[in-house]
């Protein structure tokens, strides 16, 4: 459960901010049997009791989404880890996080969040998510392990699964996902 509250104020502050428009483009339907397990709080609620997610906060953060991170609507969060953060090229998160490059952040962690509460064992090999930010992850299934297949052909293991909170659940990754609609960041 040490991964639920970073996740929460990732999930509700895309929604808030507007994101939320390709969700209800959203065509399928949340797979999985009702939740039976208690949720500990909302998706923000949660979000602070990570240590694996200080990097993701940090990010939250620097995108604009901390204060709006509270939502009644259920989502699933595909949540990248301070390891999957440092998979990343040299530079690449600094830049990211500069003030210039807001809107590209945003981007970014909206494409890890998808409408709907998907439990880990009821994704379906090949099942397609849209995500929050309009663009598509592909769900991969090799004998117990799970994957998420980005747009761009790279994958990201579910390390730590079903994080259950009162507007969804977080799927803990050990990569951070990249959509095809990322561009290079600014360099100021």
């Amino acid at each position: 459960m040490r991964n639920q509250p970073f996740f929460s104020v990732l999930l509700a502050g895309l929604l808030t901010l507007g994101l939320s428009t390709a969700a209800s483009a959203q065509t399928g339907t949340p797979t999985g049997a009702p939740l039976t397990q208690k949720a500990n709080g909302n998706l923000l609620q949660m979000s602070k009791l990570s240590a694996n997610h200080t990097t993701l906060m940090k990010a939250v953060s620097a995108a604009g989404l901390d204060e709006q991170a509270r939502g009644a609507t259920k989502y699933t969060v595909f949540a990248p880890t301070n390891a999957a953060f440092d998979k990343l090229p040299a530079g690449k998160l600094d830049e990211l996080l500069k003030p210039a490059n807001k809107s590209q952040l945003a981007l970014l962690l909206a494409y890890h969040v998808v409408p709907g509460s998907y439990l880990a064992a009821n994704l379906k090999d090949g099942e397609q998510l849209t995500t929050v930010q309009g663009e598509t992850l592909t769900v991969m299934r090799q004998g117990g392990t799970l994957m998420i297949k980005d747009s761009k052909g790279s994958t990201a293991t579910v390390i730590n699964t079903d994080i259950v909170a009162e507007n969804g659940i977080i799927q803990s990754i050990d990569t951070v996902l990249m959509p095809t609609s990322l561009t290079a960041p600014a360099k100021k």
